[in-house]
């Protein structure tokens, strides 16, 4: 089971970047606890560096991360600029655009991007705290800027497309480096006959398509297998089951 540290920046007393009364620390917070939340219900453990609007140094996150032997560390903020609306758009932040982190950076960015946000790429910040004193690849996200309107009308607008956008990236790139798995749909046929005579599950299967039954072999193994239907769910494979046998055939629901 993988394990993502999150980090929602700033909190407490250190409000991060402001712009007409908003506040960093607060966006941060709930698009951290947003994109944790999808991670969670794609079955990836969490671990939260904050929950509530609390202060604690870049170093104590960082050796909390280390402390709970996180897979990777995501730390979420908005951007600022000196004036306001002189920039706008999303940029993320690596020890170094080489390794493992920036292949998640550049997944977060372009799914950041689809969503409409300006795509400022993937850049090296090797003297943040959180990116150098991690024992895991950390990235740093930079949502949009604060005290840009325009970011801020997107991020509100579409506040929820942007945590998936986030968590996508983060999943995309788990799965790929082999962290997680595609969870298999389990898949039921009902078995109609098992020969090893190939002509009499060629008689069979015949048979059965005149009417119309949805029936196929399995020729793989010393024996021919004759399936009827596959079905993801086991109420409609029993239903199949139920009608071949008031046809009058012998069945089996195998997985």
């Amino acid at each position: 089971m993988s394990l993502i540290v999150l980090d929602a920046g700033h909190g407490g007393a250190n409000p991060g970047a402001t712009y007409n009364g908003r506040k960093e620390s607060e966006d941060a917070l709930a698009l951290t606890l947003a994109v944790g939340s999808i991670l969670e219900e794609n079955g990836v453990d969490v671990y939260y560096t904050r929950t509530t609007d609390i202060y604690e140094s870049p170093y104590q996150k960082a050796q909390e991360g280390n402390e709970v032997g996180g897979d990777y560390f995501v730390s979420i903020h908005r951007n600022s600029s000196p004036y306001p609306n002189q920039y706008s758009g999303v940029e993320s932040l690596v020890y170094n655009r080489y390794g493992a982190a920036a292949r998640m950076a550049y997944n977060i960015n372009a799914g950041l991007e689809q969503v409409g946000f300006v795509n400022l790429g993937v850049n090296e910040r090797p003297n943040l705290v959180v990116l150098n004193s991690t024992n895991m690849p950390a990235v740093l996200v930079e949502v949009g800027f604060i005290n840009s309107d325009t970011d801020n009308q997107l991020f509100d607008d579409n506040f929820q497309d942007i945590a998936q956008a986030i968590a996508d990236g983060i999943l995309d790139t788990l799965e790929s480096n082999g962290l997680i798995q595609e969870e298999k749909v389990p898949v039921y046929r009902v078995q109609v006959g098992l020969f090893r005579n190939q002509r009499y599950a060629n008689r069979l299967l015949n048979e059965l398509l005149e009417q119309e039954y949805p029936a196929y072999i399995d020729r793989s193994g010393p024996y021919h297998r004759v399936y009827v239907g596959e079905f993801d769910n086991l109420n409609d494979a029993v239903q199949m089951e139920r009608r071949l046998k008031r046809a009058g055939y012998q069945t089996l629901i195998v997985q």
